[in-house]
Formats: C-alpha cells, structure tokens, sequence
C-alpha cells in the first residue's frame, strides 16, 4: 500500500518502521512545517491515511482525506465531540477507523475490564477507580484508554453512571486520576476497594511498538472499506 503519514513526531516515526518492514511505501508525511501540502492532489495515489496529530486539527485532517476519498485510521484522542459528524460521512461513503489504543493488549483489556465490571455489579462492597500515567508530552487528559476504559465500567455496573478526573466519594461517579510522569507510553490501572480487600488490573506498555503495529494492521484493514471500525472489527473480539 502507499500510506500517508499524518503527524510525524514518535509515533509517527515508528508506525513508517513498521509499515516499511511490512511491504509498504509512505507516499506522504504531514508534519506541523507543511500541514498546507495535506490537498487532494498529494493525496491522489494514497491508500489510507494514518493520523496521530492532535485534537486541534485532527477533524480537518479527517475532512480533507474524506473529500480525497482516502479512508483514514486515526489514534489521535480528545476531539470525540465530533464523533458523531464522522459517523454521518461514513453513512455517506467515508472509510473511518478510530482506536483510543491500538494494542492488542490493550484491547484484550478492555474486554477484561468490561467482565470484571460485570462480576462486581451485585457486591455493593466495592467501589473502583482508576489511575492512568502517561509521558509528559501528552495533550489530553484522562487518556482515550481511560475514557475508553470508563465507558466499559458504566456499560456493565449499573451504580456507575459517569466518570470524574477526580476524587468522589459518590457512588455513581468513576473516580480516574491522571498522572503525566517522564516518557511513559501508558500504563492504566483499575481498582475495585472494599473494606477488607480490593482487586486490581493493570496494563503496562513498555513501548510504542504494539499501538504502531496495531495502526499499520488497522492500515492493512481499510482500503476499499466505507464505513465506521475499530478494533473489534480488526480483532473479531
């Protein structure tokens, strides 16, 4: 495939390693010094596009590919507002797939996560929260794998019905608390306390690599596909 690299910094740069070692080329990469050569016309020859920028300009990105008929796989989190506008261009014939995390691990995770809750439901007892860490340079806070993570306790507790970056004491509030320590790529942790016990579940990256390996594999999913996916759909989980 020829694949356009929109955002370029660590991420980016490991995805290209990745996608090379695969068989495929990187027609065009998109970096902030010349976010004006992302038109139609540099993007006529792409495949698919793989955007980890920010959620300033992530949506524009989007729309720009969308109007070049390219299908984009994004990992880029904090522009979810907007989701619902991206669900109506797939109906009309975009080709979208967004991951807050693109790690198998992480992946199996939230599945994990989504059974724990489940299980806790009946025992009153027990109460979670969260705790997610991630490098400094991180622009969003809590991470999309901790919204993400969030979103699967309310779906199977039902005391839980939002989440808060913060301490509650109220029972239906999801306390998450978000660290940014050095160059962590992420590590996120949920608790389940009661009084005479807890029970905990951690996943802890060690690199970039399974979230780029995972792109380039969403990458290789894509083309010719109109429509809204994410990892389930690539996973078959």
């Amino acid at each position: 495939m020829r694949i356009a690299l929109i955002g370029y910094g660590k991420m980016g740069k490991e995805i290209e390693q990745i996608a090379q070692s695969r068989g495929h080329q990187i027609g065009l990469i998109i970096d902030q010094e010349n976010q004006a050569d992302l038109h139609a016309e540099n993007l006529k020859n792409i495949d698919v596009a793989i955007e980890f920028t920010n959620p300033d300009s992530a949506f524009g990105n989007y729309q720009i590919c969308f109007e070049a008929s390219v299908p984009v796989v994004s990992g880029t989190t904090g522009w979810l507002d907007k989701i619902d506008l991206i669900k109506e261009k797939c109906q009309l014939g975009s080709g979208f797939f967004y991951a807050s995390n693109f790690s198998l691990g992480v992946n199996l995770f939230f599945e994990l996560n989504k059974k724990l809750a489940a299980l806790m439901a009946p025992f009153s007892e027990y109460n979670a929260d969260m705790e997610e860490i991630h490098h400094i340079h991180k622009l969003d806070s809590p991470s999309g794998t901790a919204i993400t993570l969030a979103e699967g306790i309310i779906e199977n507790h039902p005391k839980k019905t939002k989440w808060i970056e913060a301490a509650s004491m109220k029972e239906d509030e999801l306390s998450i608390f978000a660290k940014r320590h050095g160059s962590v790529p992420g590590t996120h942790s949920i608790t389940w306390h009661s009084e005479v016990d807890e029970i905990s579940i951690q996943h802890l990256a060690y690199s970039r690599k399974g979230f780029a390996l995972g792109a380039v594999l969403a990458a290789e999913f894509m083309p010719e596909k109109k429509g809204f996916f994410g990892m389930k759909d690539l996973l078959k989980l």
